[in-house]
């Protein structure tokens, strides 16, 4: 098994198939993974396996190693496109996580204006107050919402939390009234399939239903834990994006 950790806070920049020029914010320890989700497809492992004795960096911490990387790029003329929240788990467990996009904002608006914010959240924070007034400032605020079904959610995406409903989750997107980029993985293996109608209607009710901004689907593009896991093919992700434009949604697929 060949997967991911990120270092933290920043790391990058990378070339992300969704964003452009990302340049990464890691809220998690650089030795190890701190997850609501213990996906099998995570590209950072199973959370068994990453297990982390480091603390977060601290809110200071990312702030200084933040504009100490923006200003080393401005200075090389190299502007990212994105400032990305993702690494090693869910950005939004963060004890600190509202007052550090505070501080992105200020950041970004003197060193690179240009750039967007993006979070990248599995939403298993999206009905805490604060975590919704932090989401609503950034410019994406990407939330995962892999299929509606309970039963495929507690096999794939394995939710360390016994109060997850995906029900909820629905009506916490439903809650940013469009400032949501629903992001969505597909792919088969391992007794694993949400390409079929089965999963695709009701995941598309449901993106009916929330009305997102955008819509992005993707499928496997590093290696994962579990490995007997296979992507989406190109046809099967167009014809998904197809449903969603038709709509009136606007859709990108990454292969």
């Amino acid at each position: 098994m060949s997967t991911v950790i990120y270092p933290s806070p920043i790391y990058g920049p990378v070339h992300s198939r969704r964003l452009g020029l990302s340049l990464g914010v890691n809220l998690m320890p650089a030795d190890g993974k701190i997850c609501t989700f213990d996906c099998l497809y995570c590209e950072c492992g199973f959370n068994k396996d990453r297990r982390t004795h480091s603390p977060h960096p601290t809110r200071q911490q990312v702030a200084e190693a933040l504009e100490k990387q923006l200003i080393k790029m401005h200075n090389d003329q190299e502007h990212p496109d994105v400032l990305t929240f993702a690494g090693n788990g869910e950005p939004t467990s963060h004890p600190e996580f509202p007052g550090i996009i505070d501080d992105t904002i200020r950041l970004r608006d003197k060193w690179c204006p240009k750039a967007k914010i993006s979070v990248l959240s599995n939403a298993t924070f999206s009905g805490h107050d604060d975590i919704r007034q932090a989401l609503l400032k950034v410019d994406n605020n990407i939330l995962k919402l892999d299929t509606v079904s309970m039963d495929y959610i507690r096999k794939v995406d394995r939710p360390i939390q016994p109060s997850y409903d995906v029900k909820d989750i629905i009506e916490n997107m439903r809650w940013f009234k469009g400032h949501v980029i629903i992001q969505t993985m597909f792919m088969k293996g391992d007794g694993t399939d949400n390409t079929g109608e089965e999963y695709v209607a009701p995941w598309l009710d449901a993106v009916k239903y929330i009305q997102p901004q955008e819509v992005m689907v993707y499928t496997i593009d590093r290696e994962t834990p579990d490995q007997k896991l296979r992507k989406a093919s190109h046809e099967e992700l167009d014809a998904i994006r197809d449903r969603v434009i038709a709509l009136g949604i606007p859709c990108t697929a990454s292969y």
